[in-house]
Formats: structure tokens, sequence, C-alpha cells
């Protein structure tokens, strides 16, 4: 999508930095980005997180796939254009709610390394925790929640991840997830771990 810049629009800073806000909510904002095929379990590991987190008293927010196509992205198909542009849209959403101090959990596809690539460069190094629901495509296949899958192989669904579309993944995750060998709660306990050793978190009820 080429857009040409406008010159008439000036960056307004705030009075009240992020480092102000993070202060009030008692912890770092961060952008946990969950990466994998259909089935794999972004979003139920997202929600489930998120979940433990509010329990705690912690900011949070989820940026789920199916609900974004709702809204925000609703005008967008499924070309590796328009993923890119899905994705692009969905960063700086996550960028913004990383100003508000949150946690913002993403749960997208995102099958591309580049694209994942421009939303890491948004923000600081440390800002970014790509997390990779790694699932092979025959467990995902035989999930298949949404029955996706199924019209996919019978051509309803064109550029589908995994069967007509390609899926490329991460090379260097923070964190993988063997999401086909582990429970959610190990998984969990694997990504709140992992948030405690960066000191995200201070020490949290499970």
């Amino acid at each position: 999508m080429n857009v040409k810049k406008n010159k008439n629009i000036i960056l307004h800073e705030s009075s009240i930095s992020r480092k102000d806000r993070e202060k009030i909510n008692g912890h770092k904002g961060t952008i946990i980005w969950f990466t994998g095929l259909s089935g794999s379990g972004k979003s139920t590991l997202a929600y489930a997180l998120e979940y433990i987190l509010h329990k705690n008293n912690i900011q949070t927010y989820v940026l789920d796939g199916d609900n974004i196509r709702q809204g925000l992205c609703k005008d967008l198909g499924f070309s590796a254009g328009d993923r890119t542009e899905n994705i692009r849209r969905i960063g700086e959403v996550s960028r913004l709610f990383l100003d508000s101090g949150k946690i913002v959990l993403t749960a997208f596809i995102s099958p591309f390394i580049n694209d994942r690539k421009i939303v890491r460069e948004l923000v600081n190094k440390d800002e970014f925790i790509e997390v990779f629901c790694d699932s092979p495509l025959g467990v995902c296949e035989l999930r298949d929640p949404k029955g996706l899958y199924k019209k996919a192989r019978s051509g309803e669904i064109p550029d589908f991840t995994g069967i007509n579309s390609p899926y490329e993944s991460p090379e260097y995750p923070e964190l993988t997830l063997k999401t086909n060998e582990l429970s959610v709660q190990q998984c969990l306990e694997k990504l709140i771990s992992y948030l405690e050793d960066l000191q995200i978190l201070n020490s949290i009820q499970k």
C-alpha cells in the first residue's frame, strides 16, 4: 500500500511518559507476539495468560486475529499484500498499547518473517517477545476447531496458510512452545517463568 505522507501532520508529544504509566501499573509494558499455524494454540494461550495476569492486577489487552478482522482490518482479504498490511496495522496498534504501559498479547498467524521483523523493529529490543506456537500441520488439521483446513483442502478457501500459502517459521523466537506436546498449563508456566526472568513481572500467583 503506497500512501503519500502528508507534510502537514505534526507529532504531538504527551506530557505523561510511558514510564509514568508503567509506574502506576506496577509493571513494564511489553508486546507478546504469538505466531503459528491456525489451530496451534495462539488464541488459547493468549487469553489464558491474560486471565492469569488480570487476576494479579496486571494491565493487559489481547489483540486477536478474528476480532481485529471484524473491525480495524475488515477491509482486508488474505492475499500476501493484505496479510502484510494486516500485520502492519496490528504492529502500530500494539505500539500504542505498549506506550500506555500495558502488556499487549497478540494472536495472529502472521506467516511472513519480514512482516514480524517490521513489527519488532517498531519498538526497543527488549519490548517485543516472539512466542512461536510450534505444532505440526497434521496436528493443527486434526484440531481444526473452525473447520478451515477442511474448507481449504476442498478449495473453498484460497491462500490458506499451511495449505496453499506458506508459513515461515520464526528463525530466532524468544520462546518456542511445542503446543502439540505440552498442555496449556505447561505452556503458561513456561511463559510466566520467562516473563519473570526478564523482570517484566514480579512473582505472580499461577
